[in-house]
């Protein structure tokens, strides 16, 4: 099994950007620009590496390599989204790797891309890019190419090299099992479950019975085999079930309009364990989301366009818009699952304002834009 935290720290030492590597400050696939280049990138990594596996390192600083972190990023649709827009669309998981120095939350994002061995290419027009084009690396650059190309394989011997570097061993699977238990979680109730005598996941949070049910808030999992955080939340609330085989959590959101607050189920996802030394991961979508009142929605709406707009101007706001703006996320979020597609444009420039007026306004309103894509993707 491989070490994930070793593995970007294999790619950081001994490569710079290259055919089978890139590394990025960060992406912004929530908007045309950024899922633009991101698919580009997928694309030109794929074509390049028809054999291995290629990665896209996130949260690391261009010029001298150094380990910024990224938000933990919970989409586990992103496949769906390179499905989408790509023909012969490689396989690509995208993994949150935590690092000790980085701050809660932060991790460093690995993207993995397994071509199918076919050229692959932009199936539509996005951004300034058009449906059939094809890239392919050139150094650490993206180039667009004739179709008609043929793949070579020329890193697989290299990617093995620093996949076989990355290989986990005993000591840094305790050290890591240590550290969660006792330095990073010293002040939540942790437990672990090992799997088929080869995996150990790891997990913490605070508990709450409710009707009989336990859940978890302020939820940490992390698969210590391979240092991958599973899940991630400072606000939602999820369940854990286990087996012999298999590790099961449902993620709940709370929804509502005003003191009319209510749990959803939203995800499912099952990591099933197989006596071969190898796992998946398979999530279901779950969420049916709560029908308004369009003519209250659209009243909402244009409340918190309201309220942005004064944030905008720096008007300051009377106790009764503080207290709506508190809610202004989740507002702008059943808007948009109600079909008010514009609630999500809003959503984007709400970032910024936010940010700088309230950071637990804030913190939910990226909890919002995470539910978003996952429903979006699906």
């Amino acid at each position: 099994m491989i070490n994930k935290r070793l593995l970007v720290k294999n790619l950081l030492a001994h490569n710079d950007e290259n055919s089978f590597y890139d590394k990025k400050r960060f992406i912004a696939i929530g908007q045309k620009e950024g899922k633009a280049k991101f698919l580009k990138h997928v694309c030109a990594l794929a074509n390049s590496n028809p054999k291995n596996n290629s990665f896209i390192v996130i949260g690391v600083e261009d010029e001298d390599n150094q380990i910024v972190g990224v938000d933990f990023f919970d989409d586990s649709k992103i496949q769906n989204l390179v499905n989408a827009y790509l023909d012969n669309p490689p396989l690509i998981s995208y993994e949150n790797i935590p690092f000790p120095h980085l701050e809660e939350g932060k991790v460093v994002g690995l993207v993995t891309i397994k071509s199918n061995g076919k050229v692959c290419a932009l199936r539509k027009n996005i951004w300034k890019y058009y449906g059939g084009m094809v890239f392919f690396r050139e150094g650490s650059i993206s180039m667009p190419k004739a179709y008609d190309i043929e793949l070579k394989d020329i890193n697989r011997d290299a990617v093995a090299t620093i996949e076989q570097h990355a290989r986990n061993n005993i000591e840094l699977t305790l050290d890591g099992v240590i550290d969660f238990i006792n330095n990073r979680h010293k002040d939540l109730e942790s437990s672990y479950k090992v799997f088929k005598e080869q995996f150990i996941v790891c997990w913490a949070g605070i508990q709450k019975k409710v009707k009989g049910e336990i859940y978890f808030s302020r939820v940490d999992i992390e698969l210590i085999n391979e240092q991958v955080k599973l899940f991630y939340s400072t606000l939602d609330e999820i369940t854990i079930s286990y087996d012999e085989h298999s590790f099961t959590t449902i993620e709940y959101v709370q929804l509502g309009l005003g003191k009319k607050q209510q749990y959803y189920p939203l995800e499912k996802v099952v990591i099933i364990f197989s006596d071969n030394g190898t796992y998946q991961i398979q999530s279901d979508l779950i969420f049916e989301p709560p029908q308004y009142d369009k003519k209250t929605l659209h009243h909402i709406l244009n409340s918190n366009n309201a309220l942005l707009r004064k944030l905008e101007n720096k008007i300051a706001l009377n106790k009764a818009e503080l207290n709506d703006l508190k809610h202004l996320p989740d507002t702008y979020l059943i808007c948009f699952l109600n079909g008010f597609e514009e609630a999500k444009d809003q959503m984007e420039n709400a970032r910024v304002l936010l940010k700088k007026q309230d950071k637990i306004i804030y913190q939910t309103l990226k909890e919002s834009l995470r539910i978003l894509r996952k429903v979006k993707y699906n």
